[in-house]
């Protein structure tokens, strides 16, 4: 089955896609770096750097080697998400990268595979078309008009899609046996004409092994079964080491240091001390018997530190991809703050090979009513 991937990235979306038994034609990337990634992990893959906004189906067909009467069974991505993260500006489709999951939309409707699949933040869910400030609303302003209000994004978006019969769920990575409690949106669509509609695998996993299923899969775990001579890590400066080291071994954050009294604590939180918000993330070392939280772009943040259990640094490199299902030897392109940033944003292997094998039965339904 033929799969066209845009947005790849470090390529685990892809990656769980292959195990599923697709066959990838073609990996889009916009970031030279990640295409060496791609690259020198999947030499037989063609993978080209390209903005998705200067495809068509010409091109596409063209780069993938496919013949004009060939048919694409699959399209799949994890667009930029900074235009619907509760933590930017949430600009939307006005941002340049809300645009382009836009063009993702135009693609489908343009070389009409029989499915598509596409990923983004739990934050697309919520997004306004227009993001009204919270200081301009209220009893003072005129009422939010439909643009302004919760949803109306994604509603926009999957407007978009209109041959489509389309699925959404909220997927939590650690239900599909992944070490790590993330969430994202994942949207799949089966084209209408083919009358089949999709349905998200049933989890695997569960908090505590509930319901008969598998209990999630711990830091603790992963670790233990890791084997590794040479971490790759950005090292924390001498002033966080000196409170990390004062965090018990084995799981905890910043009220740990309440320990040491209400001084060192307003000394190691700086302004974040009289900030609203339970500040989790602050000295956080990750707990043995959890699953790891959401990886993020860099584990060393003031406000989002992914600490070791045990050990006085951050998540190394060749942690995150354990962690993120990547295969023993899996080599990541660029600098340090690259490599994180690019498995930090990849789709769990695990779970993209899930749903993959979720929507790869659903095409094998196609063929057995042709």
């Amino acid at each position: 089955m033929k799969v066209i991937s845009f947005f790849a990235g470090a390529g685990g979306l892809d990656l769980g896609i292959m195990q599923a038994g697709f066959d990838v034609q073609l990996s889009v990337e916009l970031e030279s770096v990640y295409c060496s990634t791609l690259q020198q992990n999947h030499p037989d893959l063609i993978v080209r750097q390209g903005d998705i906004i200067d495809y068509n189906k010409e091109r596409i067909y063209e780069e993938a080697g496919l013949n004009v009467n060939d048919e694409v069974d699959l399209m799949i991505g994890g667009s930029p998400c900074q235009s619907f993260s509760t933590a930017g500006k949430r600009q939307a489709f006005t941002d340049s990268r809300g645009q382009a999951m836009l063009k993702y939309a135009d693609l489908v409707n343009e070389v009409q595979p029989k499915a598509f699949l596409l990923e983004n933040v739990k934050g697309l869910l919520s997004a306004a078309l227009k993001h009204r400030p919270l200081n301009q609303r209220g009893t003072n302003f005129p009422p939010l008009t439909e643009e302004e209000t919760q949803g109306s994004a994604l509603k926009h978006l999957l407007k978009k899609f209109g041959d489509y019969n389309v699925q959404l769920k909220l997927v939590n990575s650690a239900d599909y046996g992944v070490p790590q409690t993330r969430e994202r949106v994942f949207i799949v669509g089966v084209r209408s004409d083919l009358g089949i509609e999709y349905k998200f695998p049933n989890p695997t996993h569960s908090k505590n092994g509930e319901d008969g299923k598998d209990p999630w899969i711990t830091v603790g775990k992963v670790l233990e079964d890791l084997e590794v001579s040479n971490h790759h890590y950005s090292g924390y400066s001498e002033k966080r080491l000196r409170y990390m080291k004062l965090i018990p071994r084995g799981g905890g954050n910043w009220r740990d240091l309440r320990a040491y009294g209400d001084e060192l604590v307003r000394e190691a939180m700086g302004g974040a001390y009289n900030s609203g918000g339970g500040k989790v993330g602050f000295f956080r070392r990750l707990s043995v018997h959890k699953p790891s939280p959401t990886l993020l772009t860099s584990p060393a943040q003031n406000s989002t530190n992914l600490g070791h259990p045990y050990e006085d640094r951050p998540l190394s490199i060749e942690e995150y991809l354990e962690i993120q299902g990547f295969p023993r030897g899996y080599k990541i392109a660029g600098s340090l703050s690259q490599q994180y940033t690019q498995i930090g944003n990849a789709v769990p292997v695990q779970l993209g090979k899930a749903l993959g094998i979720s929507i790869f039965q659903c095409l094998k339904k196609i063929e057995q009513t042709v």
